[in-house]
C-alpha cells in the first residue's frame, strides 16, 4: 500500500512539473488590452500587442483575427524562440465611435487554456 501511494505521488509530481514545460506567451500591454484613447479619424489606427516567449520551446502563433472586416491582424509567420520577442499588429479602420473590439489569437502557448489568449482594443474616434 505503502508503495503505491509513493508511486502515485511520484506520478502526479511529474505529470504537473511536464505540464509546466513549453512555449509561454506575456504581452507587455496591461490586461492584454490597447487602449487608443481619444484619436481623431486621421490616425491610421495601427497599433502593435508585444510579447515575450517566456517558457522554453518555439512559440507558434497559428492564427490572430477579429470577428469584424474592419480590423486587419498581422501575425508573426515565424516561430518565437525562447526568450524572444514578438508583435501582433492590428489596425483598424478610424469609424467614428466608441471602440470595443476583441482579437482572438491562437497559439502553442501552455499558459492559456487551448492556447487561445483575447487582446482587446478600446477607445474613441470623434
Amino acid at each position: 500500500m505503502k508503495n503505491a501511494a509513493s508511486f502515485i505521488a511520484v506520478l502526479l509530481f511529474s505529470a504537473i512539473s511536464y505540464a509546466q514545460n513549453g512555449p509561454k506567451i506575456e504581452f507587455a500591454a496591461p490586461d492584454n488590452t490597447i487602449d487608443y484613447g481619444k484619436i481623431s479619424k486621421g490616425d491610421n489606427g495601427l497599433r502593435s500587442f508585444e510579447f515575450t516567449n517566456t517558457g522554453d520551446a518555439p512559440l507558434l502563433i497559428t492564427g490572430a483575427e477579429s470577428t469584424l472586416s474592419s480590423i486587419v491582424v498581422t501575425k508573426p509567420a515565424a516561430a518565437i524562440m525562447p526568450g524572444k520577442k514578438g508583435k501582433i499588429d492590428v489596425k483598424y479602420n478610424m469609424v467614428a465611435g466608441p471602440i470595443r473590439k476583441t482579437i482572438t489569437v491562437e497559439t502553442n502557448a501552455v499558459n492559456y487554456p487551448d492556447g487561445r489568449v483575447a487582446l482587446k482594443i478600446k477607445g474613441e474616434v470623434q
